[in-house]
């Protein structure tokens, strides 16, 4: 069921309850163009043996009985689902190897196993908190978690969850329930996923927020890929069911900076899906589900250009520590889809003067939605946050470190303007690239510190330029690019720099990248695009 939120979008959560979860639908098009039963399409015999475009006695052309009106009923729901194994088997070319289980659970129940299995980690909050600060996407004044799941809203439809191999509905009245076909045919699509590989494996494997949009890229493209296809030829060569609208009202707004990073693999992973089909049909696409480019940088430039390593020595001092147990070695890499959402967002939140808000509807074709290619994020060639904390608890401080690597000393030009008209917008009076900077007030309320070395830009962040200087001091020779003495202003208070710190690692090891606030994947849908578009 799709909810739609008050600025425009119509969206669609997805969050695993008893296991992984993958998958929302993509933009609802026009799948309801037609019902089953306007037209009659020939029915053929049945195949001798199981074959492509055939699933539980159902050709992807045949027509149906199902009127979803008045709710489905069991019969309905096999008939509705078996076709729509045939149709993506038709469009996939692949065939499914078993049935697909189709759950109904109501929202009460979907809520309460989602909080069951909800997980807290005070470590991993506190450092994913600043991955998400280093972006200006979320503030001081709500952690990452909180604003993770009010973006994800109350708007359910159903998921795949590798663990138990089967797609789960979700309603609000379970006793006569509906499905969109959009919604089955993507799930469907990932329970293919599983069956002719292991989804959950791929789905957990990336240690990075980048690497997250990166493997979605594929898995979520490929969906979204199916789905459009499908959508393509419903009302046109396929009788398609009809699902009745939903006269819901609003839901909470969400963060537009988190919905935008979380759409950037349902964007543009269908573009590359498109892109490898073109090298080879659907065998390139099966050989990057086994192996998933590494950034998101090669799903929104259609490259297989690699990140550029980027070597880091910790050189605090004053009781100011990493997160070791978090993330890849303490860090995170957020990469070039999340970097152009930062801009974005400053400009439509302060009116940065970094991207038009209108660039991200600037869109390559019909396969996308949005455009995530800006000259700030463009040319990047890897980057790692390092979140540093001093002490722990309510009396903990926290900053961190942000290397950035780009392909030409240009490109980190333009990453250095846009990020110092973020600053500017912030309250800073003047930044000229190089040197320590404050923002005097507000949810990014904190020092900053922009050194320069060639094409590497490594920001430092912390409550005040005291703290600054303890957890990058400035005059070095490092490999992450060293740093510029520049000027320095105060942020008001001490840093402190003698109490003896407390271990804020956390013992329950590596917790999931990036995403990871919420126990559980979460996907989003938006299929509204003209409201965003329009706006401002």
């Amino acid at each position: 069921m799709r909810k739609p939120v008050s600025v425009g979008f119509a969206v669609l959560i997805v969050l695993a309850s008893v296991a992984p979860a993958v998958g929302a639908a993509g933009p609802p098009a026009a799948v309801d163009a037609g019902t089953d039963g306007d037209q009659v399409a020939p029915q053929r015999a049945d195949p001798d043996e199981d074959v492509v475009g055939w699933e539980g006695g159902y050709w992807h052309n045949e027509s149906i009985d199902v009127d979803q009106s008045d709710g489905l009923s069991d019969e309905e729901i096999d008939a509705y689902v078996n076709r729509a194994m045939a149709r993506v088997e038709y469009i996939r070319e692949r065939e499914f190897e078993s049935t697909v289980p189709v759950e109904v659970i109501s929202r009460d129940e979907f809520q309460r196993r989602s909080e069951e299995n909800r997980t807290e980690n005070a470590s991993f909050d506190a450092w994913n908190d600043q991955v998400w600060e280093a972006l200006f996407v979320i503030g001081e004044q709500q952690g990452a978690n909180d604003a993770l799941q009010t973006a994800s809203g109350q708007s359910t439809a159903g998921f795949y969850a590798p663990g138990d191999d089967r797609i789960r509905i979700i309603t609000d009245s379970p006793g006569s329930p509906t499905i969109d076909n959009a919604t089955l045919v993507h799930e469907l699509v990932h329970a293919l996923q599983d069956q002719s590989g292991d989804l959950g494996e791929r789905i957990g494997s990336p240690e990075t927020q980048d690497g997250d949009l990166a493997v979605d890229g594929v898995v979520e493209g490929e969906a979204n890929y199916v789905e459009k296809r499908y959508t393509e030829r419903c009302g046109i060569e396929w009788e398609c069911v009809a699902t009745p609208s939903d006269d819901s009202g609003p839901g909470e707004p969400p963060n537009l900076g988190i919905l935008l990073t979380l759409l950037q693999p349902y964007s543009d992973g269908p573009v590359y899906i498109d892109w490898l089909r073109e090298r080879g049909g659907w065998d390139p696409v099966a050989a990057a589900f086994e192996e998933p480019p590494a950034s998101s940088e090669q799903i929104i430039h259609l490259t297989d250009e690699k990140p550029t390593p980027i070597e880091y020595e910790d050189r605090a001092r004053n009781g100011w520590e990493t997160f070791p147990n978090q993330g890849e070695n303490g860090s995170d890499t957020v990469g070039e889809a999340s970097m152009y959402v930062m801009f974005w967002y400053q400009s439509r939140t302060v009116r940065a003067d970094t991207v038009p808000v209108q660039s991200v509807g600037r869109t390559s074709g019909p396969l996308d939605m949005y455009n995530y290619d800006a000259a700030p994020s463009a040319g990047w060639g890897n980057d790692r946050v390092f979140p540093y904390h001093r002490g722990s608890g309510d009396d903990a401080r926290h900053g961190y470190v942000w290397v950035t690597e780009w392909d030409t000393e240009e490109d980190a030009d333009e990453f250095v303007e846009a990020y110092g008209a973020i600053l500017k917008a912030q309250g800073v009076p003047e930044v000229d690239g190089e040197g320590t900077y404050v923002v005097p007030d507000g949810e990014f309320e904190d020092a900053f510190r922009i050194d320069r070395d060639g094409t590497r830009v490594t920001i430092v962040n912390g409550p005040t330029t005291e703290a600054v200087e303890n957890i990058r001091p400035s005059a070095d020779g490092g490999s992450d690019g060293g740093a510029s003495s520049g000027t320095t202003a105060s942020a008001g208070g001490d840093d402190g720099g003698d109490a003896e710190p407390t271990d804020e690692s956390g013992s329950t090891g590596l917790e999931a990248p990036g995403f990871g606030a919420l126990s559980a994947l979460i996907a989003v849908l938006a299929a509204a695009l003209v409201a965003l578009r329009r706006r401002d």
